[in-house]
């Protein structure tokens, strides 16, 4: 349920709808089915997304030479200024990265490795 989630903080709207259920229902079984319901209306709903985002990355693969390489370019283009303004951030006579930017390049190389190598792990894995 990740991104339900990050967007809707699903855990705890599944606990409070759950403390509903458990209120409102008499039995055990049935609040057990009650939250089984809960969960997997939750966990189609966050499949549908899913299935969305997909077939929008399938329609830009199908597009035109721009929709093709939009991400990276603006990926390339963001990553470039950004090492372009860290580098040149105050530094005339001697090269010093300014403590503001170490822990945004660390997050980054963090994410992109994580993301890179883990992916293609479970790419390979997967196949």
């Amino acid at each position: 349920m990740g991104i339900l989630n990050a967007l809707f903080k699903s855990n705890d709207l599944v606990k409070e709808v759950g403390n509903v259920i458990d209120n409102l229902t008499t039995s055990d079984q049935e609040r057990l089915e009650a939250k089984k319901a809960l969960k997997e209306v939750v966990l189609g709903y966050e499949k549908s997304m899913q299935e969305q985002v997909t077939s929008r990355w399938l329609s830009d693969n199908n597009g035109s030479l721009l929709t093709k390489n939009i991400r990276p370019l603006s990926l390339a283009f963001l990553t470039f200024m950004f090492v372009l303004i860290s580098v040149f951030s105050g530094n005339i006579g001697e090269f010093k990265i300014q403590e503001e930017f170490i822990p945004v390049y660390q997050t980054l190389l963090i994410v992109i490795y994580t993301a890179y190598f883990g992916g293609r792990t479970f790419e390979k894995i997967k196949k």
